[in-house]
């Protein structure tokens, strides 16, 4: 029952049309909400299917999302060059099925030289980026929220000074863009974080790896009391999407289907969304038991519309 009130909660928060997601920017609100799209977010993050050419199958992306019935895709910008002229032939498309749609770059450290790969075009300039995310997200209306993947491994380089000028930018051009980076447990929990960057993000994607006592992917009974304490330091109002691994960790090693569906569903109960990371392979167990929650998710749960 509890779960059911949660997600008819949820099923209010995210009629979007009716709260302007696909509306136009002519006359702007003196004061814009911008976590309407991101409470009650469900969907899947990064793991895009691709053809020899490493392009994505964008067509193949969407109809798969579709047949998940998903209201979110997080598209994450880092294994091809092609990546972000990809997101572009993907957003109207995703637009068509009511997916709204994140985007998410690397920071410097799963950059070169540490990795092989950076986010292209723009590489490390974080400022150039949020403008652009800016400016396409005002011709593709359904890209609702950009992210930085490790934010809070990275906080040095994303001070709060520099983070306040690069999303005030950012916002001049479209107000309604979120802002909501990958931030782990301990920084999280922590009141000194919140207190500095609370004015400045209007979310946080939190990747379950149950930090609070030994980290691993296969517990997931700190769900609700990690939640909680992020919570606490952030603001009961304040979004927390709940990033599952389905995906093999370098050092937590793999999860299993019953382990990913156990913190999907304490997700969806104690936060505001969930998001599935990777896009899980049609046809394997994991995407079997992501697609009967999102399916009921999707029962009670309003699909935004195309403008």
């Amino acid at each position: 029952m509890k779960t059911r009130m949660m997600i008819a909660t949820m099923a209010m928060a995210v009629a979007l049309p009716a709260l302007g997601i696909f509306t136009s920017f002519a006359a702007e609100p003196a004061a814009v909400d911008r976590t309407a799209s991101l409470r009650g977010s469900f969907g899947t993050y990064a793991g895009q299917p691709r053809g020899k050419d490493r392009r994505v199958d964008v067509e193949r992306l969407v109809a798969e999302l579709a047949q998940m019935r998903v209201n979110t895709y997080h598209w994450l910008i880092w294994h091809a060059a092609t990546d972000w002229d990809d997101l572009k032939r993907f957003l109207p498309l995703a637009r068509k099925h009511g997916i709204l749609v994140w985007a998410c770059l690397v920071p410097p450290s799963e950059s070169p030289p540490q990795t092989k790969n950076y986010s292209e075009p723009f590489k490390l300039d974080y400022e150039r980026w949020a403008v652009e995310f800016a400016k396409l997200s005002r011709a593709e209306p359904n890209l609702v929220a950009w992210s930085v993947d490790d934010f809070s491994h990275n906080l040095k380089v994303f001070t709060p000074e520099r983070l306040g000028k690069m999303l005030g930018e950012a916002r001049k051009i479209n107000p309604r863009l979120a802002f909501v980076p990958c931030v782990y447990f301990p920084k999280a929990s922590q009141a000194n974080v919140a207190k500095d960057y609370c004015g400045l993000l209007d979310g946080i994607l939190f990747p379950y790896r149950h930090e609070s006592d030994k980290a691993n992917l296969t517990d997931p009974i700190l769900v609700e009391e990690e939640v909680g304490k992020i919570k606490a330091a952030w603001g009961a109002k304040f979004p927390i999407i709940v990033d599952v691994y389905s995906t093999a960790h370098s050092r937590l090693g793999a999860s299993t289907p019953d382990y990913v569906r156990q913190v999907m569903s304490a997700g969806i109960r104690y936060a505001d969304g969930v998001h599935i990371y990777t896009h899980p392979r049609p046809g394997s167990e994991k995407h079997g038991v992501a697609m009967r929650l999102f399916h009921e998710w999707a029962a009670v749960t309003p699909r935004s519309k195309s403008p």
